[in-house]
């Protein structure tokens, strides 16, 4: 076919793991209404992730792989709100994208050139915002989620360069193809923009859809501007909505169509089924082509229109858990960072949110990717080591730009380094196409391994001594000035305990009375700064832990005598900045005690997180700082342990979502919003206090 001539293509909803009932219908329309030369699969293809014994060998997901489906014409399938099949990830890994004949699953973030010379771009997985902010890496199939790194590799990918070759074997092969254009004729999203409610007077079948879009997604849309946009997220179950084509500014007026489209798969359980399917013309664009003329009913461009919706920045604050700091920030905007002052420097006040520093020698690398481009001559930079101390190599960071390695073996116990540039001017300018990216067009600075020797080392030897954060900008650390002391309901010789503040359990509320007087949601805090209980000297740390054990008994036994049981979870994640470990314990109605296991396994699932069936075992190999993880004390003495993965994204609120999803309280999740005053925080304690004297081994 020429790459002038139109193609034909048929875009569908979720499937949900209807792969054979989908493929038999796109066969009919085929036949009736054909022939289509593409089929578009959008949201989730291959249904949730089945628990253990559901997962036959029969299921329609094996017998995809297993070329034991057939695809009526060349398919496309992306990624939805659901993590995907570990088996798929496998067979994508394998055979770059082609899960079986004509079938192929697009990358979480990937850009195509097709035979017919259409570019189609995809962004799998659904936006949660504490998840896209906090995020270290781009999450994988695994997680349902995406983060800003996935928006910057779909920015980066529409960048890449053509190549002349059309023999097309696999999806990598495909990938391997683009124009220097950003533009894309195709883009297949899960999740709405923000803005494309805006600007226009097509009904939305749900009026909650006006809210539901991803701020973070107009800037992408802006930069790639589709020619037809397909989205599958519009909605519980997901509404179909046509909206009129707007047009964007410049000589080629492009015009820009976005459908949302209705399940394939999962009947309604009321109303009439939505409609799933869409079918389309279009003609890949030559620089011959002419502008489309502008159709009748379009209306201005909701994205450089009218006031855009704040696209999700990054509050400073919003990825911890601030429980007890005595001054707490509630207004918490972070300013645009724009390179000014001396050239080369970060601006009057800059300060790296992972690692405290204000120095320009120390900039680490979970700095913004945008915040500096072009650095000038630097003479120290931060290495920080992986959180797996087997990985053979060290990554580090120039201002905010990840660049080479630098130790082909980490030295035993390094957590960090700063090193010295012994000549800052040898550097290697790379071209600018290899500056993309970052999603500019820029020339950067690459400062080679060779160039560079260790000026100072963080370390390590966790059986003499703990990396201590400064105590007055610690939460946890009673020397802190700014602790909210005011809650301390007991201290130990080696722990303390706290009321949080905004605990989940409300007390002031005239239509709740907590079961344990003063709420009963505490905080267990060794007094020594440790950033995990995994990471405590081990000829130090059972006083500490026998005593925090001590607290968990006195504590479920308090509860106990007011109807209740305990849920006990602790994060305990490494970080560069560090952090200070402790456990928080949370009372639940005694009703709810067994089914506290099944709402985290519920929970996790959704988020990608699972848990391991040995957790004495997975603890053991996080001791020393070896990982990070994340322990539940189930009510009846059994754990849970999550080990964190690197390319799975871990929220801190993780525990607290469950608990207050299992307790029904929706409107206590975010603890800012249940924040009291300090004359009620003082009446929580003390109510607590007097309460818990009988069972408080301190006393």
């Amino acid at each position: 076919m020429s790459s002038t001539n139109a193609v034909k293509i048929l875009t569908v909803g979720s499937a949900v793991g209807s792969i054979r009932e989908l493929f038999a219908k796109v066969k009919a329309i085929d036949a009736k209404h054909g022939k289509f030369d593409l089929l578009l699969c959008t949201g989730d293809f291959f249904g949730p992730i089945q628990t253990p014994g559901e997962n036959a060998i029969d299921d329609e997901v094996s017998q995809l792989l297993l070329g034991q489906i057939e695809a009526p014409i060349e398919c496309y399938v992306m990624q939805g709100d659901q993590p995907l099949p570990e088996k798929v990830v496998e067979k994508f890994a394998k055979s770059g994208g082609e899960l079986c004949k004509n079938v192929f699953l697009m990358s979480k973030s990937g850009t195509i050139t097709t035979a017919h010379g259409l570019r189609i771009a995809c962004l799998g997985g659904t936006y949660e915002p504490t998840i896209y902010s906090s995020s270290e890496a781009a999450p994988g199939f695994l997680s349902p989620f995406f983060a800003r790194q996935t928006i910057e590799r779909l920015l980066a990918n529409s960048l890449t360069k053509a190549s002349s070759s059309k023999s097309y074997t696999s999806l990598a092969a495909i990938q391997s193809t683009a124009t220097d254009s950003q533009d894309i004729d195709i883009f297949l999203s899960n999740v709405w923009p923000a803005s494309i409610t805006q600007q226009t007077t097509a009904p939305l079948p749900d009026p909650q859809l006006s809210s539901l879009g991803a701020p973070p997604l107009d800037e992408a849309v802006t930069k790639i501007r589709p020619r037809y946009h397909f989205a599958a997220a519009g909605g519980s179950p997901p509404k179909f909505w046509e909206r009129e084509p707007f047009v964007w500014e410049g000589e080629d007026a492009r015009i820009t169509r976005f459908v949302s489209l209705g399940a394939f798969g999962n009947e309604p359980a009321t109303g009439k089924k939505q409609r799933w399917f869409y079918a389309f013309t279009i003609s890949p664009i030559t620089p011959t082509t002419a502008p489309a003329p502008k159709p009748a009913n379009a209306t201005r461009n909701p994205f450089t229109s009218g006031v855009r919706r704040n696209l999700g920045k990054r509050q400073l604050d919003d990825t911890a858990e601030n429980f007890i700091w005595g001054a707490v920030n509630q207004g918490n905007k972070r300013t645009k960072v724009i390179p000014q002052g001396e050239p080369g420097k970060p601006p009057p006040g800059y300060k790296c949110r992972r690692c405290e520093s204000t120095d320009v020698r120390n900039i680490c690398g979970s700095a913004s990717v945008r915040s500096f481009s072009e650095a000038g001559p630097i003479s120290t930079l931060l290495a920080i080591v992986p959180k797996d101390k087997r990985h053979p190599k060290v990554t580090f960071a120039k201002y905010a730009i990840r660049l080479v390695t630098l130790f082909e073996i980490v030295p035993q116990g390094m957590l960090w380094a700063t090193l010295g540039v012994r000549n800052p001017n040898q550097d290697t300018t790379v071209e600018p196409a290899a500056a993309r990216t970052i999603t500019s067009r820029i020339a950067l600075k690459q400062i080679k391994a060779d160039h560079l020797v260790p000026n100072e080392v963080q370390g390590v030897d966790l059986r003499r001594k703990s990396p201590v954060s400064p105590s007055d900008e610690c939460w946890f650390c009673l020397s802190n000035p700014n602790l909210a002391k005011h809650l301390i309901v007991s201290i130990g010789s080696e722990c303390y305990v706290t009321l949080p503040k905004g605990q989940i359990i409300p007390t002031h509320q005239d239509d709740y009375t907590a079961q344990v007087p003063g709420g009963g949601h505490l905080l267990i805090v060794p007094i020594t700064h440790y950033p995990t209980f995994s990471t405590i000297p081990s000829d130090i740390a059972k006083p500490i832990i026998d005593e925090t054990e001590s607290y968990k008994t006195a504590l479920r036994s308090m509860y106990e005598k007011f109807g209740a049981a305990a849920v006990v979870f602790e994060v305990g994640r490494l970080s560069a900045k560090g952090g200070h470990a402790h456990v928080q314990v949370v009372p639940i109605p005694l009703k709810l005690k067994d089914k506290v296991e099944e709402a985290f396994i519920k929970e996790g699932t959704q988020m990608g997180i699972d848990f391991e069936s040995d957790p004495d075992a997975a603890l053991e190999a996080c001791q020393g700082g070896r990982g990070s993880y994340f322990r539940v004390d189930l009510p009846d003495g059994r754990k849970m342990v999550h080990v964190m993965k690197d390319h799975i994204p871990f929220s801190i609120q993780f525990g607290r979502q469950v608990l207050v999803s299992l307790l029904d309280m929706p409107d206590r999740f975010d603890w800012k919003a249940c924040m009291l005053s300090e004359e009620d925080d003082r009446a929580d304690a003390q109510a607590f206090k007097t309460a818990f004297a009988p069972f408080d081994p301190s006393l």
